[in-house]
């Protein structure tokens, strides 16, 4: 049964994600969706950033986008990442949500959706509380939640 990792932050996050994507076993083959809040207009590096670290393949999330055991894939500036069911990432220009796109409960509540206990949802450092609502979903569906403390 595939597995599903999704990590949400702000741009505080950014030290901790490295870490913990870095720290992952390299037998860990659950795909990883990344959410981390930046300004709308900026390209974001972070899929090149995080390649080469985490060892595994990265790239930022294009609609309809099939999943892949094993990739982390990042939200571009400007835009929700929906979990479609378990194969794809889909998305959207739908309002911000907590003043946020992308948004960490738009990523953590379509994941608790398509995958339910298979679920792991970490929200990284931050200042709002995006995620929150997200993550209560995915715990209460049955799947893991850790949030950043330090």
């Amino acid at each position: 049964m595939r597995e599903l990792l999704v990590i949400g932050g702000s741009a505080g996050a950014l030290e901790p994600l490295f870490a913990l994507v870095t720290a992952l076993p390299a037998g860990y083959t659950a795909p990883i969706v990344v959410v981390i809040h930046l300004p709308p207009t900026h390209e974001s590096l972070l899929p090149s950033l995080l390649a080469g670290p985490a060892r595994r393949p990265c790239c930022e999330v294009e609609d309809k986008l099939p999943l892949v055991d094993g990739a982390i894939y990042v939200a571009p500036p400007n835009y929700h990442v929906l979990v479609e069911g378990r194969g794809h990432l889909a998305l959207s220009v739908d309002a911000p949500v907590r003043w946020s796109r992308p948004s960490i409960d738009v990523l953590f509540e379509s994941a608790a959706d398509g995958f339910g206990a298979r679920t792991t949802g970490v929200i990284l450092s931050g200042a709002s509380d995006d995620g929150s609502a997200g993550l209560a979903r995915i715990v209460a569906a049955g799947g893991r939640g850790f949030v950043q403390t330090d």
